[in-house]
């Protein structure tokens, strides 16, 4: 077992930074940091498998489907922060991101020893969620090797959902047991085995890149701009105002009133001012675009 763990990608001794324990505090940051400009240039080594895995994404998500991340430990922490942040971000319903991590909620905050080891506890958690054919399923894990992950994968594919594995190293088991195989490979962690470093940080990347491209796709973003925003505190309270002045180029005082005639809904205030429709027309002029605000905008006469 330590023979094979010894051949894996993430398992690897570093030999640049072997000496690391004796370096002074500015050299030893200096080399971990070299060591993650490594993470950007993995990742885009793997920009088209994870261009078809958002792809395919999308089409279920645009079909009524939803997408769900699988892991453990790091990996499943990271799958959890990434849908957690798509509702306020995106002003997505909870239930389109879902994140499953090897023993439930409190091993967010501490590891829960042994959930991993279990494919049939990937297959019950997956199937709690009545996951089906219409959803998509990323498993992630940087070893790629993770049982609670692999028994998730393989329940997803026998009901004939597509299923990508996001891993750190070459030619993983879970490969095998994927569709598509998203693999940005950072090489030897600064401190050995320590995969919440590179591999977390190109897991975190790669999940940045499908979550945004996804959401983007589904119309949550015009221009640049996040005009699905839930304003749920204060600062996003601002944010809504400061996108409605972008946009349509009015004042913050008929930005907040447009917004407050909207229920803060930035894509239905934009449409409003620009269109000059009451709030329940452009509401209805963007279900007939869509929800995309260029679309509706064109639609509506304004280029």
């Amino acid at each position: 077992m330590a023979v094979e763990l010894r051949r894996i990608d993430t398992e690897q001794r570093n030999p640049r930074t072997e000496h690391i324990d004796t370096l002074s505090t500015l050299d030893m940051i200096t080399l971990i940091n070299s060591e993650d400009h490594r993470c950007a240039e993995a990742v885009k080594a793997a920009l088209p498998e994870i261009a078809r895995s958002i792809d395919i994404i999308y089409d279920k998500l645009r079909a009524g489907g939803r997408l769900f991340y699988c892991g453990a430990g790091t990996s499943g922490r990271l799958g959890v922060l990434d849908a957690a942040e798509c509702p306020p971000t995106y002003g997505v319903d909870p239930g389109l991101v879902v994140a499953l991590i090897a023993g439930g909620a409190p091993a967010f905050l501490k590891a829960v020893e042994g959930a991993e080891d279990s494919r049939e506890l990937g297959a019950r958690d997956l199937a709690a969620h009545d996951f089906s054919s219409r959803d998509a399923l990323v498993g992630i894990a940087a070893s790629g090797r993770t049982p609670y992950v692999i028994g998730a994968m393989d329940y997803a594919r026998s009901l004939g959902a597509p299923v990508m594995a996001l891993v750190c190293c070459r030619d993983s088991e879970m490969s095998r047991h994927a569709d598509i195989t998203i693999a940005p490979v950072p090489g030897p962690e600064v401190v050995t085995g320590s995969s919440r470093m590179k591999s977390g940080t190109c897991q975190k990347l790669t999940l940045n890149l499908i979550s945004t491209a996804v959401m983007i796709k589904l119309g949550k973003v015009y221009g640049n701009l996040m005009v699905d925003v839930k304003a749920s505190n204060e600062k996003l309270v601002h944010r809504a105002i400061s996108i409605v002045c972008t946009v349509t180029g009015e004042s913050e005082e008929t930005a907040r009133e447009a917004l407050e005639k909207c229920g803060f809904h930035c894509k239905t205030a934009i449409v409003s001012l620009l269109l000059g429709l009451e709030p329940e027309a452009a509401r209805k002029a963007l279900d007939e675009a869509d929800g995309r605000v260029a679309l509706a905008l064109k639609q509506g006469g304004r280029a």
